[in-house]
């Protein structure tokens, strides 16, 4: 199999027969890419298709690797302000997770030990595919759209003056399964096959335009970074053993078991 590849689509990392690739997926197959990396397609322009394996056949990783930054923004859903008892803040409010927290679909959340209750907090998250600073048209900077899981040590962060511990441990950042161009409409997450958060993305007080502008005024955007748009209400604890799913239409199910620190992962 050869041949261009729109730069529309649905998009992902995969490894298969000991290699990893960037691929799009259409129709039950992974159209591998000759492209190196995720930024390789944020151009627009067309990646070049140089072979084809069965969805069934490939491993789906994290889509991103480690961007330059993920920045989350907190108290986004009207009804995840009602359930925090909160007023909706007048502009965005921003934090930062560290990169080395990414994990992809299928990898082990790890409770903390530090900690005594750690929630998941499922989440739209953008990709930016282009350098953005003091725009005004931020749609233009997205490349796409992903599910996200914004892990939180829910007592740290009530301890703590700065969000940076509770939100910044080694696996508190799962992402996937893939990028979409489209974006999506609703988010869903559901623990152990029970739904715990669904919202229409319209319930956000700040929508992706809105936020790329006004992070942009603030920090540069560079390509790959993450900005990961919120939570609606349902948030609870995880124990271990759980398997929590991010559900974003249009791109797929983000789903990762929860292990202790220390106890050995599945597989």
């Amino acid at each position: 199999m050869s041949g261009d590849v729109a730069p529309h689509g649905l998009f992902g990392k995969f490894a298969a027969e000991g290699r990893t690739f960037l691929g799009a997926v259409c129709d039950g197959s992974v159209a591998e890419l000759d492209a190196d990396r995720m930024s390789d397609l944020f151009d627009g322009a067309p990646g070049r298709a140089v072979r084809s394996h069965d969805a069934g056949a490939v491993k789906v990783l994290s889509p991103v690797d480690r961007p330059s930054k993920i920045i989350c923004i907190g108290l986004n859903y009207r009804s995840h302000i009602d359930e925090m008892g909160w007023e909706a803040p007048s502009s965005p409010i921003i934090f930062a997770k560290p990169s080395s927290a990414i994990i992809g679909p299928g990898e082990d959340i790890i409770l903390p030990s530090m900690s005594r209750r750690v929630d998941y907090e499922g989440e739209s998250a953008i990709i930016i595919g282009r350098r953005a600073s003091h725009v005004s048209n931020g749609n233009q900077f997205i490349f796409g759209y992903t599910a996200f899981n914004d892990v939180t040590a829910r007592d740290l962060q009530e301890s703590d003056p700065d969000w940076t511990r509770a939100k910044g441990f080694d696996t508190f950042a799962p992402i996937g399964p893939l990028v979409s161009t489209a974006p999506p409409t609703t988010v869903t997450t559901r623990l152990n096959g029970r739904t715990v958060q669904r919202s229409p993305t319209s319930d956000r007080v700040f929508d992706d335009n809105t936020l790329v502008e006004y992070i942009s005024t603030i920090m540069t955007l560079e390509p790959g970074d993450i900005i990961a748009t919120g939570t609606p209400s349902g948030i609870s604890p995880m124990s271990e053993g759980d398997v929590v799913e991010v559900d974003l239409d249009g791109v797929g199910i983000l789903s990762n078991p929860v292990r202790k620190h220390g106890v050995r992962g599945r597989g």
